[in-house]
């Protein structure tokens, strides 16, 4: 990995203005921040400042993350949006509600995303999809609904592999990564550490409490091996996404995992 990018959603707290969000992309390229992954539409920011904002600070917008139905619903907005942007990455960061629940949900949700290729393809865009856990749920076919969309999306559609909810649905991410070679788009990196039971039961017995999410370089996950098995099968970018923040504060966080990346993980 020689560069390494940002989900802004990291930062969302600063893309509330104009002037908040400038000052932003001129941080991130301050802390050694390459590229960046869109979240949202950004009422209060035109488009075009964004992506002028972008180029001012020497940061490449490599793609985005929309509600699927912002994406659906409009689609010329959806294309206007993104080539305003100059990426031709649509990223829908998750399926929605009614495709959780059962196999039939989840096929017309693939039967429409196989759609949204090809109308993307048409018009010269591409598709990823972002996991959480909840895709790794098995099936009553004994398939989790993370199988179906490997095996029924059209192959144009990527992957944005996200680490940290890989291992929170209890699936091995290097199994995954040779399944998806080829497909991975980008990695998410966010870390997690291992929490002792702060808490108990009726008993006074400890709780078992989930892993906590926490800066990329402070937890327990493997990031150099996992970079290696994502670079072996075609991953393209690595993206930072802090959700929870230890500092408190979200540039703090962003800039706590980019030191550890540059000392740790980076190709010298």
């Amino acid at each position: 990995m020689k560069e390494f990018g940002l989900q802004i959603y990291s930062i969302r707290d600063q893309f509330e203005t104009p002037e908040g969000a400038r000052e932003a992309f001129r941080l991130l390229k301050d802390l050694g921040y390459s590229y960046v992954q869109t979240a949202g539409n950004y009422p209060n920011i035109p488009t075009a400042d964004l992506k002028a904002y972008a180029d001012e600070a020497g940061i490449k917008i490599i793609s985005t993350h929309l509600a699927w139905d912002k994406i659906w619903e409009d689609m010329e907005t959806t294309f206007k949006f993104h080539a305003t942007l100059g990426t031709n990455v649509i990223g829908v960061p998750s399926m929605p509600v009614w495709a959780r629940n059962d196999l039939e949900g989840l096929n017309k949700f693939i039967e429409k995303m196989n759609e949204l290729a090809k109308l993307c393809a048409a018009r010269g865009f591409r598709v990823t999809y972002h996991n959480h856990s909840f895709e790794f749920k098995k099936l009553p076919d004994g398939k989790t609904f993370y199988d179906h969309l490997i095996e029924k999306l059209d192959p144009s559609i990527c992957f944005d592999v996200d680490v940290c909810w890989v291992y929170m649905g209890g699936i091995d991410i290097y199994d995954l990564l040779e399944r998806l070679e080829g497909r991975v788009y980008m990695l998410h990196l966010k870390d997690l550490i291992a929490c002792k039971a702060s808490a108990f039961n009726a008993a006074g017995k400890p709780m078992n409490h989930l892993p906590e999410r926490i800066e990329v370089g402070c937890g327990n996950i493997n990031f150099p091996r996992i970079i290696k098995a994502a670079e072996a099968v075609g991953c393209k970018y690595f993206v930072v996404e802090e959700e929870i923040y230890s500092t408190g504060n979200s540039l703090d966080s962003i800039r706590i995992s980019a030191e550890n990346i540059k000392a740790k993980f980076l190709e010298k």
